[in-house]
């Protein structure tokens, strides 16, 4: 949250993007809704949803990125929040984008709460940069984001303690699938 009397700081645009580019040692998400309403994700959803085959070349950019980072050193990891049954947009996920996410080099995690539903882990959506910075992710609750907030002297500890009750939980990805 915002100091008293501070306004909050959101972030769009190459502002946004240089965080992905700049981080020096790692980032990590929380990954927390079961559905995101993406404009730029609508038309692979719904060809995903058609039955239709993953589009040759498939968030290559992104890939790009993660394999950059992690040929340098540098640790991308995710912990995403699933419910079973898998709503559509997770069973997206599953089979387009976290199979080359994880091949590219993000350490992608599944966190299943079907069963645990009081997991302690918050509601939040939040990216956690070089362990000192934070962006919540802030979604409506068809998924579609409101904004992303940078936010200021946040509680370290509290996100550390989020990332590793959320990793601690979790399963990676390719053993979750099977």
């Amino acid at each position: 949250m915002p100091e008293a009397g501070s306004s909050p700081i959101y972030l769009d645009g190459d502002e946004w993007q240089s965080y992905f580019r700049d981080f020096k040692r790692s980032a990590f998400r929380l990954e927390v809704h079961q559905t995101y309403t993406m404009p730029a994700e609508a038309e692979t959803v719904r060809g995903f949803l058609a039955g239709e085959q993953m589009p040759e070349g498939f968030n290559v950019q992104w890939h790009d990125l993660i394999r950059d980072h992690a040929t340098a050193g540098r640790r991308m990891t995710r912990a995403k929040i699933v419910r079973r049954p898998l709503t559509d947009y997770s069973r997206y996920l599953f089979e387009w984008c976290i199979p080359g996410n994880v091949s590219a080099g993000e350490g992608y995690q599944i966190v299943d709460v079907t069963e645990r539903p009081n997991s302690g882990i918050p509601e939040q959506d939040f990216w956690l940069f070089d362990e000192t910075t934070v962006v919540h992710l802030n979604y409506r609750s068809d998924g579609t984001q409101i904004n992303r907030e940078l936010i200021q002297n946040p509680d370290i500890g509290k996100y550390l303690a989020w990332r590793d009750l959320a990793l601690e939980s979790a399963v990676p990805f390719g053993a979750y699938r099977t």
